[in-house]
């Protein structure tokens, strides 16, 4: 006998968790406030899902993918690392201050500062900082190695400085500041590679 169907889109609850926990954090979203939200009860979200945890690592996933994955996209579609570089600060811009959208990064903001109980869900986040960190040391590198950047440039202090910024995006989109503002910033953010192209 074949099982009941669900009486709801798996994909519309899920973003709509993507939504509640990106604007308001881990700590901050219940499970009644996902009851609330996906407008299904209890039970049925943790037959689909399995725990909150779980729901929200899926929930970065589909952020990650979609919205959030601006600077994968960038660094893989770019035919330098100086392009790919501005075009992911522009893209971050553009993602954090959507209108009709949270604010902000979900990867920065969900959870900076949490519980002890709830410590492996800020690690479970760095991990993703710190790849992204780690994807454009692979781009500059990669830029090193085929003359595009000095090859006395240090990928690491660069890389270092992208990843400072993009999370300085995220945080001040998060407080408020306009888009054309943070658009400003970016000829002075990109100096320290144009430094350094060939």
């Amino acid at each position: 006998m074949a099982g009941r169907p669900r009486e709801f889109d798996r994909d519309v609850a899920l973003a709509k968790a993507r939504d509640a926990f990106w604007s308001r954090g881990y700590e901050g979203v219940s499970m009644a406030d996902l009851v609330e939200k996906l407008g299904i009860a209890s039970a049925r979200i943790y037959a689909a899902f399995g725990s909150k945890r779980e729901l929200f690592q899926e929930a970065v996933a589909l952020y990650d993918a979609e919205e959030g994955g601006f600077a994968v996209r960038a660094m893989a579609e770019e035919r330098t690392a100086t392009q790919a570089i501005e075009r992911s600060l522009r893209e971050a811009i553009e993602n954090c201050t959507r209108k009709g959208r949270p604010q902000g990064c979900m990867i920065v903001s969900a959870a900076t500062n949490c519980s002890a109980e709830n410590e492996d869900v800020r690690e479970f986040l760095a991990e993703y900082r710190r790849g992204r960190s780690a994807l454009l040391l692979k781009r500059l590198e990669r830029a090193i190695a085929e003359g595009e950047v000095k090859p006395e440039a240090d990928a690491q202090a660069l890389a270092d400085h992208y990843a400072t910024i993009l999370l300085g995006i995220a945080v001040q989109a998060r407080d408020g500041v306009p888009r054309a503002q943070l658009l400003d910033t970016v000829p002075m953010a990109m100096l320290p590679i144009q430094a350094v192209a060939l």
